[in-house]
């Protein structure tokens, strides 16, 4: 039986890495926890800070080759400009608590019925390198911790990018289902299939997106029976995103919120909810978006 009041949200400050002038918000993680305390009726004892996560966690997914060569900071140039970030020890110690923080926020929904990390949702990194602003995949190794606990696992990657990453660590595995909604015409130009891919053209709005969910999510549901769902809450979908393509309005994010959190309630399944991309020109677009997916989680899940 979940017990509700034992419900925290993850965070870190030291997820905000200074990167310069790069698309990346590191700000939004810290800017949301501000945003929850001073609106959503949160108080500072609501949020739990992580360690980084341990090798024995990270060597789930990663192998010992790339893990040493994040931690002794001796990626090749190429390596590098695969990340598309200025890599640094101060980002190297924000993925690694970041790990950890999704591995948090799963054991919290375990507990609760719901999980929200204020991070994660790095779906590009792959086992051996990584990409897009991914340097390790945080849900795949909590994932991975699941599915050796007996647990099937759900991801539904919402996202505007195709999971790449996801899909290729869990290509053959039967115990997760992976499914991505995304735009069809942006990166990764290479796509490894996940379980199901909705490849979106340009220019999608609010009807035709939520319509695929309603479509596809709940026959998964029925289907595959997850015991655990992971929900990749990006906000990069919106139709003011600097990276995007698709034209989703904040009304639409929040029927989206309300169809994957009302399922998972629907059909009693703890949901570990992490942000994944949002690169809005506005920032407070980004900012408002995140905040009220977490706000539609508490109220549907735990009815707070």
């Amino acid at each position: 039986m979940s017990d509700k009041s034992d419900f925290k949200i993850v965070y870190s400050p030291k997820y905000e890495v200074d990167i310069g002038g790069h698309v990346f918000p590191t700000a939004k993680y810290r800017l949301i926890r501000e945003r929850l305390l001073e609106k959503g009726g949160l108080a500072l004892d609501d949020f739990i800070e992580p360690l980084p996560v341990t090798a024995e966690d990270l060597s789930l997914v990663h192998t010992n080759e790339y893990i040493d060569k994040i931690k002794n900071g001796t990626l090749t140039l190429q390596e590098e400009l695969m990340l598309e970030l200025p890599f640094s020890f101060g980002i190297r110690d924000s993925f690694l608590i970041c790990v950890n923080g999704t591995i948090m926020a799963s054991q919290v929904a375990r507990r609760t019925g719901l999980g929200i990390h204020l991070g994660g949702g790095f779906h590009h990194a792959f086992p051996d390198h990584g990409e897009g602003f991914c340097i390790f995949n945080d849900v795949a190794v909590a994932a991975k911790k699941l599915i050796l606990g007996g647990k099937k696992t759900l991801i539904i990657d919402c996202d505007l990018h195709q999971g790449n990453g996801t899909a290729a660590i869990f290509a053959g595995e039967k115990r997760v289902f992976t499914f991505s909604i995304h735009q069809l015409n942006n990166y990764p130009f290479i796509k490894p299939p996940s379980d199901m891919d909705i490849n979106l053209e340009d220019g999608v709005s609010d009807v035709k997106y939520l319509k695929s969910l309603s479509d596809n999510l709940p026959r998964i549901f029925d289907t595959f029976r997850p015991d655990f769902v992971f929900y990749l809450a990006g906000s990069d979908p919106y139709q003011k995103d600097q990276l995007g393509g698709l034209r989703l309005t904040i009304d639409g994010f929040g029927r989206r919120d309300k169809l994957i959190f009302g399922l998972c309630a629907t059909n009693k399944k703890p949901v570990c909810v992490v942000l994944a991309g949002g690169y809005a020109l506005n920032l407070e677009d980004t900012i408002a978006i995140h905040y009220n997916t977490c706000m539609a989680g508490m109220k549907i899940c735990l009815g707070r």
